[in-house]
């Protein structure tokens, strides 16, 4: 049970809203771990006993000073769009809205260097920065509605990922005002290397509230769809795509059975294998020679800005799956790097597991290489199923970044990271920040 004193504590700070309802104590204590059978069983009734939002750094310290003094564990949620379970409560105890901490504090002219709070939604950062030039270089294709504390805390990758990379890679993260846990919380100003350890850590090491970003220059996007004969063709002319000198922004495959499922909106009405590509102007003619290269049909939509509605964006990455769990639940998902070349891969696994795994594949860049990362949807067949699978991935030659566990390593690398652990001790001695999700902590 949550002490008393500190509810009473807690009621007494300035610029801190109690949330106590029980339909918002659920509300909030869930995130988008429906996407996994496995945590659905495990997260289900996990639970805060008391939701606070608060609207000032100075509430974020008194509510962390707080709860070190009562032993009491603080999770901490920006929009809950995570699918992985990084804001649900596994001790339950008082989870932290930050999306009341939603200023863009500066955005420099001179280097487009943007320093925000982490309760910022994506889309309102993207326009301020807009005003300038500027665009972010990455974004989840949640990035409607979730925040940017929550997508470098708890996110990897997405739209952008093709061009920049993964959000650990350095460059994109340049510093973190960050409030400690230990016994008297500080508030802290991180540099770049201080502030790696952070980084999607899913705030298990220290309470982020403002963040330093490095973006891009705009670019005026362009909507490109191609078509092609059969799901080699699509697979190569992404790997053309992705390797030809454009400005490429996406690079969405999708074979014709996911294609088939996920809503039509204003998009061309074909049955086949298909690419979602964002571009630069210039580099439409481009694609347009490839696509004809290799017998595929190109249809231009237009700039994105211009067109209204639903784009490309939200038919690629984690909202892929998403689309299809709204036609049947049933369906669930992985995440990997395929190795390289790909094909004897993907062909290998479609031999083994038929219909019940559907390829869809983002062209990203791991290391400064251009790879093909694929998030296939898997028909759930239960948990021992589902193991046999990752298995013959790994056998494979692919990477696994399961979306079935709840720690940090088990969904990244599956290896401890020193860094992040060191820092939990640092500035979470006592363990009281998400505890149960860095599986390399003990206190």
């Amino acid at each position: 049970m949550l002490p008393d004193p500190l509810r009473t504590e807690l009621a007494a700070v300035p610029g801190l809203r109690l949330l106590t309802q029980p339909e918002e104590l659920e509300r909030f204590s869930r995130d988008a771990y429906d996407y996994s059978p496995v945590l659905q069983k495990r997260l289900a009734h996990c639970r805060a006993e008391l939701v606070v939002r608060p609207e000032t750094v100075e509430a974020v310290v008194r509510v962390a000073a707080a709860c070190r003094r009562h032993a009491v564990p603080l999770t901490l949620r920006g929009s809950g769009t995570g699918n992985y379970g990084q804001s649900v409560p596994l001790e339950s105890g008082v989870v932290m809205l930050m999306t009341q901490l939603r200023a863009v504090r500066s955005i420099d002219q001179a280097t487009g260097v943007a320093v925000v709070e982490s309760g910022c939604l994506l889309k309102d950062l993207n326009r301020e920065l807009s005003g300038f030039g500027r665009q972010l270089r990455l974004m989840p294709s949640t990035w409607r509605s979730a925040t940017i504390g929550g997508f470098i805390a708890g996110g990897s990758g997405g739209i952008g990922s093709v061009r920049w990379g993964f959000l650990r890679d350095p460059g994109h993260l340049l510093g973190l005002e960050v409030v400690t846990m230990d016994e008297d919380p500080r508030v802290l100003q991180l540099d770049a290397s201080d502030a790696e350890a952070l980084n999607h850590a899913y705030g298990t090491n220290g309470i982020i509230t403002a963040l330093r970003l490095a973006t891009a220059i705009s670019v005026d996007w362009q909507e490109v769809v191609v078509d092609c004969p059969d799901w080699r063709t699509a697979v190569d002319l992404a790997r053309r795509c992705s390797s030809a000198a454009i400005d490429l922004h996406l690079c969405t495959v999708l074979e014709a059975a996911v294609v088939e499922m996920l809503p039509s909106w204003d998009l061309p009405r074909r049955s086949a294998d298909r690419l979602l590509l964002l571009v630069a102007p210039d580099a439409v003619s481009t694609v347009q020679r490839l696509a004809s290269d290799l017998g595929a049909e190109l249809t231009h939509l237009g700039a994105e800005a211009a067109r209204h509605g639903s784009g490309l964006r939200e038919l690629s990455w984690n909202h892929t799956t998403l689309h299809l769990r709204q036609r049947d639940p049933e369906w669930t998902y992985l995440q990997m790097l395929l190795p390289q070349p790909e094909m004897h891969c993907l062909d290998t696994l479609k031999r083994s597991w038929g219909d019940d795994l559907l390829w869809h594949l983002e062209g990203v860049r791991q290391q400064g290489v251009q790879r093909i990362a694929a998030l296939p949807l898997v028909r759930w067949r239960g948990e021992e199923a589902l193991e046999q699978l990752m298995q013959q991935c790994r056998d494979l030659g692919a990477l696994i970044f399961n979306p079935h566990v709840l720690t940090v390593e088990g969904g990244g690398l599956g290896v401890v990271d020193a860094d992040q652990v060191a820092t939990k001790h640092r500035y979470d001695p006592a363990g009281l920040l998400n505890p149960g999700k860095l599986g390399g902590f003990s206190n």
